[in-house]
């Protein structure tokens, strides 16, 4: 992966260390997501380095990490604002296993990274989270007279129906689903692990029509599986498949936090407010850990308050004020 290199062409060491620490990453088998993400981080990290005269990971403290912890801390976007800590954690967790791979390796005799402190990362909600009905007015939004109105009635209906993640999504082949069984093979998710989900049959209907109307008309080399093509007959690059979403979302009236993983949280938020077991959904979602779930206990507010007014004292009273 040539780009994986973009930016870190310079023949100093820090460079050509980061370099062969992507090599590293690509040769055993990481994903191409988790390389263009070291990637980001190692290139911000160089370029701070590269301002304070450090060329090799040999001059890196403790204190330069620290310094660059409160650089990024400082650091201001474009509108003003601040990072949020989960994305200055984001660019730090780049960096230490950087130090601990070179530390490993033998390139450094100890690693800087090794107690170094991130910033506590914030459990926010998920915002905007969709009721049914609002699901249904984006599903809705595609133009089915046109082809590619087929193909994205059939993106967001997998979306939904799934929970998948977006690059999930676009790595789909087409013997990934199988639609008499109504199931979907998950190939290297999230953290490298394969997860088979169910898919609900509106799902298939429409993934069947486009592959068999739609897709064969679009594809540019009859050897691609890949399942959901562009427009270009080629798979969907992440920031075209979320404008597309985005962009049926406002059509639908829907405001603020658009995007792909919306139809995710808004799946599981359902799920759980009818009842579903949330060790099923954690299975669904494909989360390792059943605390990435539990934050869906927080937003199934429709849930708590059935229960609330069932239970509560002050229902139980026969006359109200």
């Amino acid at each position: 992966m040539n780009t994986s290199f973009a930016k870190l062409s310079g023949g100093d060491p820090m460079s050509l260390a980061m370099r062969k620490f992507l090599s590293w990453l690509e040769v055993t088998n990481f994903s191409e997501w988790t390389v263009i993400n070291r990637r980001k981080a190692l290139i911000r990290f160089r370029e701070w380095c590269s301002e304070r005269g450090i060329d090799t990971p040999a001059e890196v403290t403790r204190t330069t990490l620290e310094h660059y912890r409160r650089y990024l801390f400082q650091l201001r976007k474009a509108d003003g604002t601040s990072l949020k800590s989960s994305t200055q954690a984001y660019y730090l967790s780049g960096v230490s296993v950087f130090f601990s791979w070179l530390a490993r390796t033998n390139k450094i005799l100890f690693n800087p990274a090794s107690e170094l402190d991130f910033p506590r990362t914030e459990q926010m909600l998920p915002r905007g989270i969709l009721k049914p009905a609002d699901v249904e007015r984006v599903l809705d939004q595609p133009d089915l007279e046109k082809p590619n109105g087929i193909r994205d009635r059939a993106i967001l209906e997998t979306f939904y129906s799934t929970g998948m993640r977006r690059q999930e999504l676009i790595n789909l082949e087409l013997n990934d689903i199988d639609i008499d069984k109504g199931i979907v093979f998950i190939r290297l998710g999230k953290g490298g692990k394969d997860r088979v989900v169910p898919i609900g049959q509106r799902a298939c209907d429409w993934i069947e029509k486009y592959v068999h109307e739609i897709r064969p008309n679009i594809v540019s080399d009859i050897r691609d599986t890949t399942l959901f093509l562009n427009r270009h007959g080629q798979s969907f690059n992440p920031d075209g498949l979320t404008k597309m979403v985005r962009n049926y979302m406002k059509k639908a009236g829907i405001v603020g936090q658009a995007s792909c993983h919306l139809l995710r949280h808004s799946m599981a938020t359902s799920m759980l407010e009818n009842g579903a077991d949330i060790r099923y959904i954690q299975a669904l979602l494909g989360h390792a850990n059943l605390d990435n779930t539990q934050i869906y206990t927080k937003v199934a507010i429709m849930k708590l308050k059935e229960v609330h007014a069932l239970t509560h004292p002050a229902r139980l009273k026969k006359d109200a004020p």
